[in-house]
């Protein structure tokens, strides 16, 4: 449970500080900060999720958004980096204004030292995309999402606050490691005009980055940077003039979230979370503000954006979005989406496992479905954490692996965050990982300090034979053991085994996570700044390559919960991982899902004996003895029952 005390005097601050100004007139030309609300749609017959409307940005549009950023930066006497892109993650545009800094700076550790990927200067035409995929990928039509919000909930205490010291991390701590460059599911501009796109520097924390909104339905994002900064925000108690911030909102005005569902007016743990410091009133005159008129140019930026035109975006859900309904062959569900490649295939069509070399009794295809399906039907029962209006309906991504990391299938729902997409796919891979006889071997084989997180565990655990598939590792329990201060949060604890020590850590190198593909991040910087010709491989990390060329954790590892293994009695035969809403409605999807399945399936699946969980590895802290965790389920979590305490005993 989190820890109390005085959180209450900060929460209340912090919730205080959240209000005002957002439906007040501003100087812009009217704009109240607020687009329309969602307008109610009701879902198909037989199904129970509304489908968003195919919106989608004009190029002409994508220059207004240009241009009304700019207008503000010249009214700050600034010059700025400015990208926009489609709720998809397809760059359609990066300007930079006269005298625009070309490279930013990502800040030192607390004690000056740089490992992975702090310290670094970065191209600020990356910086800029990654905020604008920031605001599209982290949005949804029932949660408006900021580079600001990703701040909020990613750093080692929540809030983020000198007050609120020992408190346990943000709910999506290690979430800025997804949608990497190196990944194997994201897009890449190469592979045509389809997403998930990938994104530079996987998901920012620093402030100005916002979704953008047509009709209540999320249409893309805009991403600013202006101070040669790449940083985040320490502390959510003070309000911040942040100018990245203030010209990208400007960038907003006529694609404004709607107030409803911005995320000032939703909650974790009881906290208000942030969508931005900067409201509309505090924006000059940008009327009329024309990208015909606006000094400077276009910004070609390698493996994202060619730079000669403004282009427009692809329309959420049609085939050219890759992202689209699945049809009857594919999930019998009529609510389910799935990707596909542009021209009309599933790219993660249902299939059986690819590991019959290595294990007795993989699973089959029929197992798969089966699985997916019941998983499914959690989500489409469960209560939301992040969504408004209150009492919607969950909505995720679930993808689910063999041994080998190779993907079974993948299904969402309509209006799941695109983050979600890649994250899930690294949940379900690292509790796969992690529960497997060959992870200690494999992370012994790779390069650079990677090894090193192997003896550290051993260690930490006292146990020389850690990380040999003695136990079952969900995200949770292995989040556990990457968190700065273990127990989590509790300041003057030693770090987790798989984290940097809190001297040494920032949002930008948090440990095991960020030190396998720290490579793979500074081959794709050299690529973008046409120091190299060749980009990063399609596989994240120097683990040995497998069947298929890649390794069992090709787009990265995630390490906050919602995934876990799959056993046929004691055997790991893969993983399944969730992400989209909050945590504890990830871990039920995934938990509860594959009990329900496998109890469909037969054939010996479930989840991993009680016996081999990871919550019976107990860790000494001083005095005390500390249990990892498995799973938490939320309370009253589903919509049409009242049902408490539905993963115990399970």
């Amino acid at each position: 449970m989190r820890k109390r005390g005085t959180f209450w005097i900060a929460a209340t601050a912090l919730i205080l500080a959240s209000c005002g100004g957002e439906d007040s007139p501003s100087s812009n030309g009217g704009a109240t900060g607020g687009g329309p609300a969602p307008a109610p749609v009701l879902p198909p017959t037989g199904q129970v999720f509304s489908v968003p409307a195919a919106e989608s940005l004009s190029s002409a549009e994508v220059g207004t958004v240009i241009a009304q950023a700019a207008a503000e930066a010249r009214a700050r006497n600034v010059a700025a980096t400015i990208a926009v892109t489609d709720r998809v993650g397809n760059v359609l545009g990066v300007f930079a204004m006269p005298g625009a800094a070309p490279l930013a700076r990502i800040p030192s550790a607390p004690d000056g030292s740089n490992r992975d990927a702090q310290g670094l200067d970065i191209p600020s035409a990356g910086a800029a995309i990654a905020k604008a995929i920031t605001g599209a990928y982290l949005s949804s039509s029932g949660n408006a999402f900021s580079s600001r919000t990703a701040s909020f909930i990613v750093q080692e205490h929540f809030p983020p606050a000198p007050t609120t010291a020992g408190l346990e991390s943000g709910p999506l701590f290690g979430v800025q490691f997804s949608q990497l460059p190196c990944s194997d599911l994201a897009a890449r501009a190469s592979d045509g005009f389809i997403g998930p796109k990938r994104s530079p520097l996987g998901l920012a924390a620093d402030p100005g980055g916002f979704p953008l909104y047509q009709n209540g339905v999320v249409v893309g994002g805009v991403g600013v940077i202006a101070d040669a900064s790449y940083g985040f925000d320490p502390n959510v108690l003070d309000r911040d003039a942040d100018v990245d911030e203030a010209i990208a909102l400007a960038g907003t005005v006529g694609f404004e979230a709607p107030v409803s569902i911005r995320a000032d007016r939703i909650t974790a743990d009881g906290t208000s979370l942030r969508y931005t410091d900067v409201e509309y009133p505090q924006i000059g005159n940008i009327a009329n503000a024309s990208f015909a008129g606006t000094a400077g140019a276009l910004v070609p930026v390698a493996g994202y954006y060619v730079g000669t035109a403004l282009l427009p975006g692809a329309a959420y859900g049609t085939e050219a979005s890759g992202i689209r309904a699945s049809s009857s062959a594919e999930f019998a569900n009529r609510d389910a989406f799935v990707l596909t490649n542009g021209a009309g295939a599933n790219r993660f069509p249902v299939r059986g496992a690819t590991d019959a070399g290595d294990i007795a009794a993989p699973l089959t295809a029929a197992e798969a479905r089966v699985i997916l399906e019941e998983a499914f039907t959690v989500m489409s029962r469960a209560r939301a954490q992040i969504r408004q209006p209150l009492d919607s309906r969950a909505q995720v991504t679930i993808s689910l692996v063999d041994t080998r990391g190779a993907v079974l299938g993948l299904v969402r729902s309509p209006d799941a965050p695109i983050f979600g997409i890649d994250v899930s796919l690294q949940k379900a891979r690292t509790a796969n990982f992690f529960s497997g006889g060959f992870a200690a071997s494999e992370l012994l084989a790779a390069s650079g300090e990677v090894p090193q997180f192997v003896a550290r565990t051993r260690t930490f655990l006292d146990d020389p034979n850690a990380l040999t598939g003695a136990f079952a590792f969900s995200d949770r329990a292995g989040g556990n053991l990457s968190r700065p201060y273990f127990p989590d949060g509790e300041v003057g604890q030693p770090n987790g085994p798989l984290s940097r020590p809190i001297a040494q850590f920032n949002p930008f190198s948090t440990g095991l996570q960020s030190a396998l593909i720290v490579g793979n991040l500074a081959e794709h910087l050299a690529f973008v700044t046409g120091q190299s010709a060749q980009d990063t491989p399609r596989n994240c990390s120097t683990l040995p390559q497998i069947a298929g060329g890649i390794s069992r954790l090709a787009n990265g590892i995630q390490i906050f919960p919602g995934s876990v293994p799959v056993y046929r009695g004691n055997v790991l035969v893969g993983g399944i991982g969730v992400s989209g809403d909050g945590i504890d409605q990830d871990d039920m999807i995934s938990f509860l899902g594959l009990h329900n399945g496998t109890k469909r399936a037969g054939g010996g699946l479930g989840n991993a004996p009680a016996a081999i969980r990871a919550d019976r590895i107990v860790v000494a802290v001083g005095n005390r003895q500390v249990r990892l965790r498995y799973v938490n389920c939320p309370f009253a979590p589903f919509l049409d029952t009242a049902a408490q305490n539905v993963c115990e005993g399970l």
